[in-house]
């Protein structure tokens, strides 16, 4: 109930900044643990600086299955129960970027167009004619090219760089809701719980009636 409240919130509050026309990819995530490690490992190498995951604990990468090795690196001396924040104070990223950089650990259920959204702007850097950097997604941004899509130039390079956007996507769609597979897991035996439970039932009132007639 706490996490919707936040999603409604965020979404009420940024989605009329973050509108845009321009058309969006269509992509599709990978929730392999694989996938969502190579995710996690991109984006504490070119976000995490600035981005954190409050509502996503290293303990809950551990659980998934992200390699302890890296975990353990990226947490330093922090308890595994410690949530995933940033290394930029809120002041100084005041300083740098006149507003905090996003939590981004509910950002693909709060942006309208959700994963397709985040992956066409993490893509969508472009240098203008002027020689400025903008986005298509999102010209008002004040984030700068992390990975540095707008300057490639050779079809490889460009295609390195969307195959690690779509990692980032794909991770941080596992992070908006990472107890997903845990609940469809306990969906299943739930509802073959209730299909024994019935046939139990129904067994329990033929006997029942029979005897009655």
């Amino acid at each position: 109930m706490k996490k919707l409240i936040v999603v409604v919130m965020l979404y009420c509050s940024t989605s009329p900044a973050w509108a845009t026309d321009a058309k969006l990819e269509n992509i599709q995530i990978d929730t392999s643990v694989p996938a969502i490690e190579r995710g996690v490992d991109t984006l504490m190498n070119y976000c995490h600086s600035c981005h954190s995951l409050k509502y996503i604990k290293y303990r809950d990468l551990a659980t998934f299955g992200i390699d302890k090795k890296k975990i353990e690196a990226w947490r330093g001396d922090q308890p595994l129960d410690a949530a995933m924040i940033s290394q930029l104070p809120d002041d100084t990223a005041l300083q740098m970027y006149g507003k905090v950089p996003p939590d981004l650990s509910l950002l693909t259920k709060a942006r309208e167009g959700g994963t397709n959204y985040v992956y066409s702007y993490l893509i969508g850097y472009y240098i203008t004619q002027e020689g400025m950097t903008s986005n298509h997604v999102f010209p008002e941004t004040r984030m700068p090219d992390a990975l540095g899509i707008s300057g490639a130039t050779e079809p490889a390079q460009r295609d390195e760089l969307q195959g690690k956007a779509h990692d980032i996507v794909s991770f941080l769609a596992w992070a908006a809701d990472p107890h997903e597979e845990e609940r469809h897991r306990l969906g299943y035996y739930v509802i073959g719980y209730l299909v024994i439970l019935t046939l139990l039932l129904y067994i329990v009132k033929n006997q029942i009636w029979s005897r009655l007639k």
